[in-house]
């Protein structure tokens, strides 16, 4: 397994995601538990029209006709995506209740207080199905073109060490604030109540920089009004393919990125999570979904419950460390 959780390459030259692959194909999609008499309902923990309610709207129609069961998205948000979560771990075992949910999971845990369930204990992963890199850009007047560029500007003026994000323990502040502690900086976040503010305030002069979402940053850095100095993720982004990695910046083994991915009511029974996981890998692996995932900055990797389990176990240990040793906190 690489640094950012996913598989490598096994010995005889086939890959974990790719023996998924093959599994799901072979296996009976129609279960009892899932006839077509029981609706399954897909809760998106995040409201209307962002990227999780747009992909759990994408994949919906054909889940619902590899499962033989009509599968109905449906928004409950809140919390950063815990209402969601919570109504799923209080729901029946029966895979009629399915959660579609982002990386604000990996540090909920730890934000979030009182809460009325264990997103470990009262959830089991279903698949992770797309992972979204983060782009750090600047303001096109910043003097900056590369990451180490930016670094020693911060450096020679920590006044400037100001970035925004959508919200305290948003993926995009959280990978701001790990790039400074490992350069050895203290920024002041300014967060804001979402991306479209988050670059609004960037474009005024708030803030001279911050990572942001591919949907956000490409169409701005091909107008030139802001500039990308690097992605988050372990590869390049394919949509902005001259921008390096931050790992190849000087930061070995960074990659800090987002993801969807679905999970079930615990104790919901192995096969039926590996039949549900096997639907949403084949409906999010539709070569006519590729150029709407593109669009959005979304790359499928769906690798089935075991591999989502690792996947998750790692970032909760990433981001908790960060979280503690940052003394980041949600305001009451």
């Amino acid at each position: 397994m690489t640094r950012d959780g996913h598989l490598t390459r096994g010995r005889a030259g086939v890959t974990p995601r790719g023996m998924f692959r093959r599994t799901l194909l072979a296996l009976p999609l129609a279960t009892p538990a899932l006839a077509q008499d029981r609706p399954t309902r897909l809760v998106i923990a995040f409201p209307p029209g962002g990227s999780t309610d747009i992909l759990g709207r994408l994949i919906a129609p054909r889940m619902t006709e590899l499962l033989g069961a009509t599968v109905t998205p449906e928004n409950r948000s809140g919390a950063s995506g815990a209402v969601g979560a919570g109504h799923v771990a209080q729901s029946a075992p029966d895979g009629t209740t399915l959660l579609l949910d982002s990386g604000g999971q990996s540090v909920n845990p730890f934000l979030l207080r009182g809460l009325s369930f264990d997103y470990v204990r009262d959830l089991a992963p279903v698949t992770l199905l797309a992972t979204l890199p983060l782009v750090l850009v600047v303001r096109a007047e910043f003097p900056a073109t590369t990451l180490p560029e930016l670094l020693a500007a911060l450096r020679a003026d920590p006044a400037q060490a100001r970035y925004g994000s959508v919200g305290i323990g948003a993926r995009v502040h959280l990978a701001m604030a790990q790039l400074l502690k490992r350069a050895g900086l203290r920024g002041e976040h300014i967060p804001y109540r979402g991306g479209a503010d988050q670059i609004a305030g960037l474009l005024r002069g708030d803030t001279p920089m911050g990572f942001t979402s591919p949907a956000l940053a490409t169409p701005l850095v091909r107008d030139g009004r802001l500039r990308a100095v690097a992605v988050s993720s372990a590869a390049r982004f394919p949509a902005l393919p001259e921008v390096p990695t931050v790992a190849e910046q000087g930061f070995d083994g960074f990659a800090i990125g987002d993801w969807l991915g679905m999970l079930a009511p615990a104790a919901t029974p192995a096969p039926t999570i590996a039949r549900i996981a096997a639907a949403a890998a084949d409906a999010v692996n539709q070569p006519a979904l590729r150029p709407r995932l593109d669009a959005l900055g979304l790359q499928p990797a769906a690798e089935g419950p075991a591999a989502f389990a690792r996947f998750l176990a790692a970032e909760r240990a990433q981001f908790e460390a960060l979280i503690r040793e940052e003394g980041i906190r949600l305001e009451s």
